[in-house]
């Protein structure tokens, strides 16, 4: 499955086959849909269409062309409309200096009017943004947006665009012209979003993808934009459509559909783990601090689980190209449940990865890899700083002398016939990605791998 974020179904493009162009894109996989509304007509079609489509939501707004139109009644027309309870976003509205069909005052003055409805009613706000990004940012910085939260819709700026974006509480949403030729701007920037923060849409009938490019767009073509997404972040389609789904979850519906916490889940072909909640770091880049999800995965589980439910939810190990003990903290807490699950995948010809910080010998008072020799097949150390006092500030550890005891479990690791691997985060201004290059490569002697900074899974 994979969520359309915007698209208008409620357009008179579809006046002759709407039904079956809902059928269509239920058959391609495509669910749930948010209809945006961009006049007072749209808007109202984008309610009807969500009473008689359970799968479909609605979104109220004045898009900027339309500008013109903003009035108090109008105004008040729309806080009406958005107390239905399949509205779900205010939107869209936003600046267009592109086409400059209302005049460039009128489009900051409708645009602000719905901000400030959205932060009344505090739902997320749909933003159209064309050749205005400083203008449209700086409004938005000075305006603020609703706690709810936003997307900035059919994103065409630049990463630097994106980041200011989000740092203001915007979701980046991308739509069929990622899959354009000359589009690999955009595919160069959807690889530095963070997966919760990254929506899909087809915006139809508008912005065909490239193989449908000269007919009209609809919901069902969503997965051509799920596939080029999914190969420009080098994960699958699956993931990506899950990603697409969990985030319109979370903005659009609170998190009111979204899953429980998993204790396995998969990414690409590896079968993940989710061993324990608990960490000996509190790493300020950590996901687990800033979202419920990776990779579309709703980690935050309300126990750590048995072996026997790690088992159960790995079935077989051959299913997989290899099982994975990490989750939203640090494994090695639970050292005898990773040895007692790890056997058991062993015993059935799997291949097993620890994901560690390396803080497990501390944890259990005693050096545990010589252990984990003939039970785990790699071990990946999360090194993250080439030296301890960079070590301490950016990941804050719970134990004394952290970046020594990493160094150290690396060693005894390595001289216990592991395949290890270091890695490293390299947060800005912070870390020495050379350094700690030169310092896994050499002086210890193991593999060495750069994370992309906030970019987990």
């Amino acid at each position: 499955m994979s969520a359309d974020s915007h698209c208008h179904l409620n357009d008179p493009a579809f006046g002759e086959d709407r039904s079956e162009a809902a059928q269509r894109a239920r058959d391609a996989g495509v669910g749930p849909i948010l209809n945006i509304g961009y006049d007072p007509a749209t808007s109202e079609a984008a309610i009807e269409l969500a009473e008689r489509h359970g799968d479909m939501y609605a979104s109220v707004g004045l898009h900027p062309h339309h500008a013109s139109m903003m009035s108090p009644q109008l105004a008040a027309e729309m806080e009406n409309m958005v107390a239905h309870k399949k509205v779900v976003a205010i939107g869209e509205t936003g600046l267009d200096y592109y086409r400059d069909r209302s005049p460039r005052d009128k489009q900051a003055e409708s645009f602000k009017i719905q901000l400030a409805l959205a932060r009344k009613v505090d739902k997320p706000i749909v933003i159209h943004c064309r050749d205005a990004m400083e203008d449209c940012l700086a409004l938005l910085r000075d305006e603020g947006i609703p706690k709810a939260g936003g997307v900035m819709h059919c994103f065409a700026g630049t990463e630097a665009d994106a980041k200011a974006a989000m740092d203001i509480g915007l979701y980046i949403s991308f739509a069929g012209n990622i899959t354009y030729p000359k589009a690999q701007n955009l595919r160069d920037v959807i690889k530095t979003i963070p997966a919760h923060r990254i929506l899909l849409e087809t915006d139809a009938p508008y912005l065909s993808p490239q193989k449908k490019r000269g007919k009209r767009n609809e919901p069902a073509y969503l997965p051509m934009i799920v596939a080029m997404a999914a190969e420009a972040r080098g994960v699958t389609e699956e993931d990506m459509g899950r990603v697409s789904v969990s985030n319109f979850n979370t903005l659009f519906l609170r998190g009111a559909t979204a899953s429980q916490g998993e204790i396995t889940y998969k990414i690409r072909d590896s079968l993940y783990i989710n061993v324990t909640r608990e960490c000996t770091n509190e790493c300020g880049f950590c996901v687990r601090f800033f979202s419920d999800t990776l990779q579309g995965h709703n980690l935050r589980i309300d126990h750590d689980p048995t072996a026997e439910e790690m088992i159960a939810g790995i079935g077989d190990p051959a299913d997989h190209s290899e099982i994975v003990f990490c989750g939203y903290g640090e494994p090695t807490l639970r050292l005898d449940r990773i040895k007692e699950v790890a056997r058991w995948v062993k015993e059935r010809g799997g291949r097993t990865r620890l994901d560690t910080n390396g803080h497990g010998s501390h944890i259990a008072g005693h050096d545990i890899a010589p252990e984990l020799v003939g039970l785990i097949d790699v071990v990946s150390v999360s090194l993250n700083a080439q030296d301890a006092g960079t070590y301490d500030e950016i990941c804050l550890p719970l134990i004394p002398d952290a970046w020594i005891k990493v160094i150290a479990f690396i060693k005894s690791a390595r001289d216990s016939g592991l395949d290890v691997t270091a890695s490293v985060v390299p947060v800005p201004e912070k870390v020495d990605v050379e350094a700690c290059r030169k310092l896994v490569e050499g002086d210890l002697g193991v593999k060495f791998r750069v994370r992309a900074y906030n970019l987990p899974g």
